[in-house]
């Protein structure tokens, strides 16, 4: 089968970190947009991107793009599309849409016409006039932006966020991709200690602590993919047993989370339990003003409360004037928090050496970056791949727009 056109989509902001991810995977020849990264790959790529893509929110495969201003435009065009390629006689395929400063702006109507467009397709292909659809899941996306009209399958299921550990939720979780995403922007690594103050249900330390032992995300989930006739289910054997003699067994980190919640460490405590990593994060009830470490180079990351309601702004100022006094005996340490505050440089005291625009959820945030001096050499030797790391960072922080910057 001849190269296929894959999509990683991506929330804002996260793109460049996506396409980091692939290069990794080895798929290099790829083109980075906003909210999407569309890459080249065989069958095997799929397998692969949906297990091992820690920020991406779906992967796609591409099936056509063509410019469509009228809906004659958009069913004819759709209609030469090869869909009996992928999608069998009892395959389902629901349509879903959306259009983005086009004219074809009815969501509805695009979805309706994209699906008889499909029908008459494989009525062609399959000599019938009824399809039941009781097959594997085959969802189709049409995408219109600027009239150009994009036409996919999903082939994650659910969001590649569902990692399959978080089975019950705090009150403002952030969600697994965002919190792996602001780990892969800083300059962690396994070799760093990295606390999270504000740590709610875990899932910053957890996400590090897969990262740190190499664990592929979507090990513990299925894919609508899998009930693909096209992929055979030796080649997702393959994938995941590649995923499995990956992980680092024996990796030591040191990874804490802290919290003044006992029921969300609770489910901190269960979550990192059904993640495989609850033997290298330390959890603990405590107030951010008596986080402490006796290392001297380390890593703060985490998603402080935003004070969304207006009742809640002034306390949350307060915390961000408390947190720049605790954080600055941590004169040696770097420090990433995101927050949707435009104020919160302003109240922690200090204005961040980079800021990068992110949306956690429909929630546009900041993730403010403030750097602190590398380890001495003698105390900490760089090896040739946290060098790579440290340079892929960097490229990753040049990528910030003007906008982003201001």
């Amino acid at each position: 089968m001849a190269k296929l056109q894959l999509i990683a989509t991506a929330a804002f902001g996260v793109e460049a970190v996506v396409a980091r991810e692939l290069k990794k995977l080895g798929y290099t020849d790829q083109f980075v947009e906003n909210g999407k990264v569309t890459f080249a790959g065989d069958l095997e790529a799929i397998c692969r991107a949906n297990i091992w893509l820690r920020s991406a929110e779906r992967v796609f495969l591409k099936i056509g793009e063509f410019k469509a201003t009228s809906f004659e435009e958009l069913f004819e065009n759709t209609k030469a599309l090869p869909w009996e390629e992928w999608i069998p006689e009892d395959g389902e395929f629901p349509v879903v849409g959306k259009s983005v400063d086009s004219k074809l702006a009815s969501i509805s109507d695009c979805q309706a016409i994209v699906k008889k467009a499909v029908v008459e397709r494989l009525k062609q292909k399959y000599k019938k006039e009824w399809f039941e659809e009781t097959g594997g899941k085959y969802k189709i996306e049409v995408s219109l932006l600027k009239d150009i009209a994009t036409l996919s399958i999903d082939t994650s299921g659910a969001g590649l966020h569902k990692r399959g550990y978080r089975k019950l939720v705090s009150a403002a979780p952030i969600k697994e991709t965002l919190a792996s995403a602001m780990i892969q922007i800083s300059r962690w690594n396994a070799d760093r200690v990295l606390i999270d103050p504000f740590c709610g249900s875990g899932t910053i330390p957890i996400e590090a602590a897969m990262i740190g032992r190499n664990i592929a995300p979507g090990l513990q989930r299925n894919f609508a993919a899998e009930t693909w006739n096209i992929i055979p289910a030796s080649m997702w054997k393959k994938a995941r047993v590649e995923a499995k003699e990956s992980i680092i067994v024996d990796k030591d980190l040191r990874i804490t989370g802290t919290d003044i919640d006992d029921k969300v460490l609770s489910l901190a405590r269960y979550h990192s339990k059904l993640a495989g990593v609850d033997d290298c994060i330390h959890f603990q009830r405590m107030d951010v003003s008596d986080i402490s470490s006796r290392y001297k180079y380390g890593f703060i990351i985490t998603n402080p409360p935003y004070g969304d309601r207006m009742n809640e702004i002034k306390e949350v100022e307060k915390l961000y004037e408390k947190m720049g006094k605790i954080f600055k005996k941590f004169d040696t340490w770097s420090f990433y928090i995101i927050t949707s505050h435009q104020g919160f440089e302003k109240y922690f005291g200090r204005k961040a050496d980079k800021k990068r625009k992110l949306y956690n959820g429909r929630i546009m945030c900041y993730y403010y970056q403030f750097f602190g001096p590398p380890p001495p050499k003698k105390e900490d030797k760089i090896s040739d791949e946290e060098k790579i790391s440290m340079i892929d960072n960097l490229i990753l922080d040049n990528k910030i727009s003007d906008e982003e910057k201001g």
